[in-house]
């Protein structure tokens, strides 16, 4: 008798799968949740607003099944090929709409990232010096659920690059996401030191809890990560976008320690930024000079996907900011749907 084939894996005990938010991810949630292709019209990718909530949502989805999953759903779907064809259609259009934005974005890395390097004489439109000016409680609240779909799997969409570099380029990122990683330590693996900032925050530290009340604008910034990461065609794209967080983390992450110190949120919240000041100090030279340089001194045709990696951040970065600010100027949560209050609070 043959042998008998591989048996199907267990499903995944992962995050539970978010309610959908248009006819797209509707039908990619009933897909995941029953089996078989998502049932979708011919025109609904095409059609879809590249930056709303139902692309945007289905895919995280999708790009969540090379992480870690969701509760119900067997492992083999990471590979499924309809919903492969479904994620390629999506990328496609979400590509498309960040290339027409930037047509006009720089197209060297010295253009790219030299606005980066001084500080800017005007923070008026910056969240953290918002926060670390005028921030209330409840909104560092919000910051950190919001920024709690990457910071819990930080460094992680980043790893993907390691295997396309050589050289100097591999031997630097590895350093970086070593650091990123704990230096060998779990406990300082730095999406557990966001865990504790949570803790502390009085949120529910588990992965992908705060989904459903996620907005588009952070599911873009999120996405904008996986897609780079999982395409080798974008690996300059990614070592980009890497750049461009290295370099313009350690001033945003001074103004978040101290807007956590100046409201009372507890020492792991202030440490998480804390920790990040003095590391991505360090690591913005390595990123510079070894990651980018040694990247394109092997591949120097790489060089506009580096700079189209840093505007894409950017102008992400800043659809996202303009969301929030527009919310809480109006006195309203930037979340599609508020937070409950911490444990005892109005007690």
């Amino acid at each position: 008798m043959p042998a008998p084939g591989p048996h199907p894996t267990p499903p995944a005990a992962g995050p539970r799968l978010a309610e959908g938010r248009g006819s797209l991810s509707r039908a990619l949630v009933t897909a995941l949740r029953r089996g078989g292709a998502p049932q979708y019209g011919a025109g609904s990718v095409p059609e879809a607003d590249p930056w709303g909530d139902d692309l945007q949502l289905a895919l995280y989805l999708l790009y969540e099944l090379h992480y870690r999953g969701f509760d119900g759903v067997p492992d083999e779907r990471e590979w499924d090929p309809d919903l492969l064809r479904l994620r390629e259609a999506l990328e496609t259009h979400f590509l498309r709409a960040l290339r027409s934005e930037l047509s006009d974005a720089p197209r060297t890395v010295e253009d790219a990232f030299a606005p980066l390097l001084v500080e800017p004489a005007d923070l008026s439109g910056s969240l953290s010096h918002r926060l670390e000016t005028t921030g209330e409680p409840w909104q560092l609240r919000e910051y950190a659920a919001l920024r709690s779909l990457y910071h819990l799997k930080e460094a992680d969409p980043h790893a993907w690059v390691i295997p396309r570099l050589t050289g100097r380029a591999k031997a630097a990122m590895v350093a970086i996401e070593y650091d990123e990683f704990g230096a060998g330590r779990p406990d300082r693996i730095h999406a557990r030191l966001f865990a504790d900032l949570m803790a502390d925050l009085g949120l529910d530290t588990g992965y992908g809890r705060y989904l459903d009340h996620a907005p588009a604008p952070l599911l873009a910034t999120v996405n904008l990560m996986s897609l780079f990461g999982l395409h080798r065609a974008l690996r300059g794209a990614l070592v980009g976008h890497f750049a461009c967080v290295e370099v313009t983390s350690s001033p945003g992450s001074r103004r978040l320690a101290k807007a956590m110190r100046r409201c009372g949120a507890g020492s792991a919240a202030e440490h998480f930024y804390a920790e990040h000041v003095e590391a991505d100090a360090v690591h913005e030279q390595v990123v510079r000079r070894d990651v980018v340089g040694g990247l394109l001194a092997d591949a120097p045709g790489l060089e506009a996907d580096v700079a189209f990696g840093c505007a894409a951040t950017l102008l992400l970065e800043e659809r996202l900011a303009g969301h929030v600010r527009r919310a809480w100027d109006q006195g309203r949560s930037a979340l599609r749907r508020p937070l409950p209050a911490p444990a005892g609070a109005g007690a």
